[in-house]
Formats: structure tokens, sequence, C-alpha cells
């Protein structure tokens, strides 16, 4: 069963999410249907950081009854924003169980991602990665692209380049085949550019970054440009740097800055 309400959502603006989901809550015919808005009401208000709001929409939603995975979901996600370790790592694992036991396969990956994300990032994207993989439904399947990306983003990190290309590049196929939204695509190649880069892999880095750049992310010019350095490119490296500045703010990581402003500096 897909997930009915995420194409309600624009998690870069939560204005117009919310205008979207309370349209949607006045559709609803059935106290489980409202229920399920509501606790996508409680995600707007916890993206904000409006923690009363989102319990009382979260306490309602539960009262009403019929969302118990969401509201699951949700309340982990809420504990989760303390920052402690382990928050909500329970309340996502009685999500999964549950929604496994249900039929609800969305769900299940969702609440999966999540307890990757705060407990054991390989072994739960493994148990993500094996219902999305199996199942027919694109809502399910989407998931792939996040799951790959989470955990090419943690081999990453801990210096395993080469784990986190492989995730990378399954992630890229992943959002071709079931999420080909221009900002999905840019961000996977993102990875897999960055991972080539790492890799020593400059000249396929820069092919695949080329890629990213019509969108205007600093991140972005910023890998292409230490790219272009990379393979002795040093104009067009001078370029990316530029553009990475002009959207990096003033009081941003100065180090940042300061590489940006070497490579925005350097000549042939």
């Amino acid at each position: 069963m897909p997930d009915r309400l995420r194409p309600l959502w624009d998690f870069s603006d939560l204005d117009v999410s919310e205008a979207r989901f309370r349209a949607q809550l006045e559709e609803e015919r059935t106290d489980a249907g409202r229920a399920e808005v509501l606790t996508q009401l409680a995600r707007v208000e916890g993206l904000r950081g409006k923690w009363d709001e989102c319990d009382v929409l979260l306490d309602e939603a539960e009262t009403l009854g019929g969302a118990e995975v969401r509201v699951l979901l949700e309340r982990g996600r809420r504990q989760r924003s303390s920052g402690q370790p382990g928050a909500g790592q329970a309340l996502f694992e009685q999500a999964f169980e549950l929604a496994r036991a249900t039929g609800e396969d969305v769900l299940a990956v969702d609440a999966a991602h999540m307890v990757a994300i705060v407990d054991d990032m390989e072994a739960w994207t493994a148990r993500g990665v094996e219902i999305a993989a199996a199942s027919d439904d694109p809502g399910v399947r989407y998931w792939l692209g996040p799951l790959y990306n989470n955990v090419g983003w943690s081999r990453f990190d801990a210096g395993d380049t080469a784990g986190a290309l492989d995730a990378f590049e399954l992630a890229l196929a992943s959002r071709e085949r079931d999420d080909p939204r221009p900002e999905a695509l840019a961000f996977a190649r993102y990875g897999v550019g960055k991972a080539l880069r790492a890799a020593g892999r400059a000249d396929e880095a820069v092919a695949m970054l080329e890629l990213c750049v019509s969108l205007e992310d600093a991140d972005y010019h910023e890998e292409l440009a230490e790219g272009y350095a990379a393979v002795g490119r040093h104009d067009d490296a001078r370029e990316q740097a530029e553009r990475a500045l002009a959207l990096i703010p003033e009081d941003g990581d100065v180090t940042r800055i300061a590489r940006l402003r070497e490579l925005a500096a350097a000549t042939g």
C-alpha cells in the first residue's frame, strides 16, 4: 500500500505542507483518516520545533485511533529531537514490528530507516532494503534511495570510501528508476561524485558532478571546484568556487570559506 500522504509533503516549505494537510483533513470521512493526517501535521510542528503543538496533535490522533504506526513513528521522531543517544529507538522499533504485522510496508521501511539513523545503520538499512527491494509498490521502492544514501554517508564518514561508493551508486540507480525528481537525482549524483574524488577518480567525479550544478547548491559547486582543481582545470575550479562562495552566508564555516577562497585565487 503506497503512502497516500507523502505527495502532500514539501519539506522545503512547511507552510505549504501544512496548508495541504489542513485541506486534506477537511476531506477525510473517517476517524482513522483524520488521525493519519493529524500525525503529519504533528510532524510539521515538530520540524518547526513547536513541541507542545506536536504533542497535542499526536494525542488527538491517538484518541481517534486507526493510525497507530504513524503515531509511533512521529512520537519517535519527537523523542529523537531531544538529541539524547538512542532517543526514539524503542518507538521506531515498535512501529516497525506493528507495520510488518499489519502489512504497512511503506511505514515499516520508514521505521527501519529511522532505527538505522538512531542505532545500527548497516543492520537496519539491510532490513529496510530487504522489504523495499521485494516490493512492486513504487511508494515502498522509493525508500531504496534514502536507505542507500544514508548508509553511503555513514560509510563515507567512517572512511570506507569503497563501501560508500557502492551505496551511493545503488542510491543513484534507485533514484533514476523510482524518484527522478531533479533535486533527488542531483543529491544522489553528488554522493557518487564525492566518493569518486575521494577514491582518486577525479575525472569520473567531475563528469558526475557536472550533472548536479544546474541546481544552485553550495555543496555541489564546492565539490565540483575541488574536482576541477584535482584534474588541473583551475579556471573552472575558480568559477565553481566563486559560485559556491556566493551561496554561503558570510558568517558560515570559516575553514570552508577559506578553502573556497584559496580555490578561487588559484591559477594554472
